[in-house]
């Protein structure tokens, strides 16, 4: 079985989160969604919050896990015997980050892989901080987010 973990703060999980994990069960047996504590972000909703927002999305997909983390990614790639980390780009402005991420990763252990998927066209724009701004001035966010989201956005705006 292989097992891939897709790290991320997911203040809130979007539906461009969403199409990563599905492509990623396309190539992994297993993805493990883990949720970064993230305390240094300021995120609007808390680590539980964020898991149940990310359980209630994927709820009835077996091969889908949610838990948080705080400490050294690979640490908990090797914990959970992942073969990869899995990630989404964008735009070409998210590659130079990842691929320092990935460079880092590889030195720390070079048995894990990093994986990576384009988003689709219609999910490049998304990011969970535009998210967070526009609903908190009112605006939609409807086709963007899961449903599991809408309601814990702020107001219930979304």
């Amino acid at each position: 079985m292989k097992t891939a973990i897709y790290p991320g703060t997911f203040d809130p999980i979007t539906l461009g989160h969403v199409d990563v994990v599905q492509r990623g069960l396309k190539l992994f047996d297993n993805i493990i969604i883990a949720v970064a504590d993230s305390p240094k972000k300021s995120p609007m909703f808390d680590v539980q919050q964020r898991l149940d927002m990310v359980n209630a999305t994927f709820v009835g997909e077996s091969r889908i896990q949610a838990l948080s983390f705080d400490g050294l990614l690979v640490n908990l790639a090797q914990t959970h015997q992942a073969c990869a980390i899995l990630r989404g780009l964008r735009a070409a402005s998210d590659f130079e980050y990842e691929f320092q991420l990935a460079a880092m990763n590889r030195k720390l252990d070079a048995d894990i892989e990093s994986v990576f998927v384009m988003a689709r066209e219609e999910y490049t724009f998304v990011s969970s901080s535009f998210i967070r701004e526009i609903s908190s001035m009112g605006g939609d966010v409807n086709a963007l987010v899961p449903e599991a989201v809408r309601q814990h956005l702020p107001q219930g705006k979304g």
